[in-house]
């Protein structure tokens, strides 16, 4: 700690990313990265845009992204909001439209860059606790709120919530801002975009880093009423004009574009997930149901943290997270089909012990 240090920056817990150790080679199966690549028509798109264009400014609306946003979901460009990474989009949500007077409802296991924001732009919040199978249940969000945010699916749980119980949610609570962070939505569960046409509080964000293969350009997006984009720019445009730069522009908008790539990569995944999942059950852990590209899952004497710290000295990286109610409890990201045989012949041996 510093002298110089603000009063704020004294008090901040700042967000902890999955490890990236770069001690040996690893299997990652922490961050829930797509083990694939990104589309072939991407790659073009950058490549093609390494020209002398790179001395200049990127567009400041990146109306390409924002268009083919726009275009895959059937909405007009003044409904998208883009920026560099859901994370950045999130920040912004936090700061133009959550209401200090009263606290912020989120779940109590979550995302855990929710109660970082709200610490950073000094909210208030009000954690909802899961119910005791790990399900996320909306009928619980009834105090007066300044907003509600949640994932869905669940992270680090992996459940999806119907359409039916987010509309009913939305029907109940109309003062407020609702936003759903679908980042894992492309793998099992129905999002709510089509219901931003119905309920001008909603917002809904998703990004490219998981279904699109793109967590390293750092592309993500807003959707929502044209009121609360407006919001969303004028925040933005007071911090960093230029959040996306040309390549991540053009890329993300080829990424959007090629729904026939899209779809063969989430369904290689959804395929494999299935597998695992019952072969983690033939070893005796427990799953939980996930719509998401990994899975949560304890296994058979609750030793999560042994095993993950047995795998990593094997070269295999899986998330523990050592909180209340979860410890017991591994997050695995659905890797290969190969990465995957890897992780379940160490973890064979493992609870064999």
């Amino acid at each position: 700690m510093s002298q110089y240090w603000s009063p704020l920056v004294q008090q901040l817990e700042p967000y902890v990313p999955g490890e990236q150790p770069k001690d040996q080679r690893y299997i990652k199966l922490n961050t829930n990265e797509c083990p694939y690549p990104p589309s072939p028509k991407v790659l073009a798109a950058i490549q093609q845009e390494l020209a002398d264009t790179l001395r200049l400014y990127p567009d400041p609306n990146a109306d390409l992204f924002k268009d083919a946003i726009a275009a895959y979901y059937g909405l007009e460009s003044k409904q998208v909001f883009v920026g560099n990474g859901s994370d950045e989009v999130l920040a912004h949500v936090f700061h133009a439209l959550f209401k200090p007077d009263q606290p912020l409802l989120f779940p109590d296991i979550s995302y855990s860059f929710y109660p970082v924001y709200a610490n950073l732009y000094r909210l208030s919040v009000k954690q909802i606790p899961l119910a005791t199978d790990f399900s996320l249940d909306l009928t619980a969000y009834t105090p007066a709120n300044g907003g509600i945010i949640f994932p869905n699916p669940n992270a680090p749980t992996g459940s999806a919530l119907e359409l039916a119980a987010i509309e009913q949610l939305l029907q109940l609570n109309s003062s407020s801002v609702v936003v759903v962070d679908e980042a894992y939505v492309d793998f099992g569960a129905a999002t709510a975009i089509p219901l931003i046409h119905q309920y001008p509080n909603l917002l809904v964000v998703q990004t490219l880093s998981k279904s699109r293969s793109l967590a390293g350009l750092r592309a993500g997006f807003a959707v929502g009423h044209p009121a609360l984009i407006e919001a969303l720019e004028r925040v933005k445009n007071s911090f960093n004009s230029y959040p996306l730069d040309r390549l991540a522009i053009v890329g993300a908008a080829a990424a959007m574009q090629d729904q026939a790539y899209f779809a063969e990569i989430c369904q290689k995944i959804i395929k494999t997930r299935t597998r695992v999942v019952a072969q983690l059950q033939a070893l005796g852990f427990q799953v939980l149901p996930s719509a998401a590209n990994f899975v949560f899952a304890r296994p058979p004497l609750g030793n999560a943290e042994a095993i993950y710290l047995a795998l990593k000295a094997q070269g295999v990286l899986v998330r523990h997270f050592n909180k209340p109610r979860i410890q017991a409890y591994l997050r695995i990201t659905i890797g290969t089909e190969a990465e995957m045989d890897v992780l379940l012949a160490k973890l064979s041996a493992l609870v064999a012990v």
